[in-house]
């Protein structure tokens, strides 16, 4: 809470952060106040054509922004993430801009952001940029809410539904005290991992 560092290794180290981008999606969507009732539809043009990563949204699903909000956050949909970035007024582009403007507002110095998934990896940061990150993105009860849901369930216009399970395993664990949490993976970053959390009676 204080800031002040326990550990460090490498901290000013600029690298490809991958998923981890999600939390900053989450905090301009949530920052221009659309509403979270609107339906979205996934579209041909939420495919991803960088890495070929699959989903189990199909083309033509119809769902909430807050639906695709939470499952980009908890499940790292990249579509739900894509959709977001899509539909945002002035499109992907003003997107974007909306990402690098909120990380220079958090004196995140030495990070760039070109989508709204971490696909790319041209989306670099620091680990000592991150922790700035983590700390805004902890002031939004969305965002808490959403990393540290173990599961949801969502309902397609059809009647079927869907289970979806958090990809950090560690929120199930009881012994975890979890506040805020994300994972990322692509190959040029490897696996990567932020969390909020209480360890040893102490917020870290």
């Amino acid at each position: 809470q204080s800031g002040r560092a326990l550990f460090a290794k490498n901290v000013d180290h600029v690298v490809p952060i991958a998923s981890i981008t999600k939390l900053m999606t989450a905090m301009v969507v949530i920052d221009a106040r659309l509403p979270l009732d609107e339906q979205i539809v996934i579209s041909e043009s939420d495919k991803d054509l960088l890495k070929g990563t699959r989903s189990r949204l199909r083309i033509g699903t119809e769902l909430t922004r807050r639906e695709l909000l939470q499952l980009a956050l908890m499940a790292s949909e990249n579509r739900a993430a894509e959709a977001l970035t899509r539909v945002f007024p002035g499109g992907t582009s003003a997107f974007v801009a909306a990402m690098n403007q909120k990380a220079v507002e958090l004196g995140m110095w030495r990070t760039r952001f070109v989508d709204g998934t971490g696909l790319s990896s041209d989306n670099v940061s620091t680990a000592q940029d991150l922790t700035k990150m983590v700390a805004g993105a902890y002031h939004y009860p969305l965002i808490r809410e959403f990393t540290t849901d173990s599961g949801m369930t969502i309902r397609l216009a059809n009647g079927r539904t869907m289970n979806y399970s958090n990809s950090n395993r560690l929120v199930n664990n009881r012994e975890w005290q979890i506040g805020l949490s994300k994972t990322g993976y692509i190959s040029e970053a490897g696996r990567c991992l932020v969390m909020q959390a209480q360890v040893a009676g102490r917020k870290l």
